[in-house]
């Protein structure tokens, strides 16, 4: 799965259920209600206070490592 700053979040924990610890370490522990679901990750990030940019590097590395 390719996931970009427009990726909704909760395509990503369908898809990738193991992504789940790095959106709780930003701050993101609601990832099954609503709001958390339908946001992109530049969204998330962002309402997060976290750079979108190095968010996805270190997402995708982290997935790298576990998938």
């Amino acid at each position: 799965m390719e996931i970009t700053r427009d990726t909704v979040i909760g395509e990503i924990v369908d898809n990738c259920p193991e992504a789940m610890p790095v959106f709780q370490e930003i701050g993101m522990h609601c990832l099954g209600c609503a709001m958390a679901s339908g946001e992109t990750v530049e969204q998330a990030c962002a309402a997060h206070g976290v750079d979108p940019d190095e968010f996805l590097v270190y997402l995708k590395q982290y997935l790298e490592t576990v998938l």
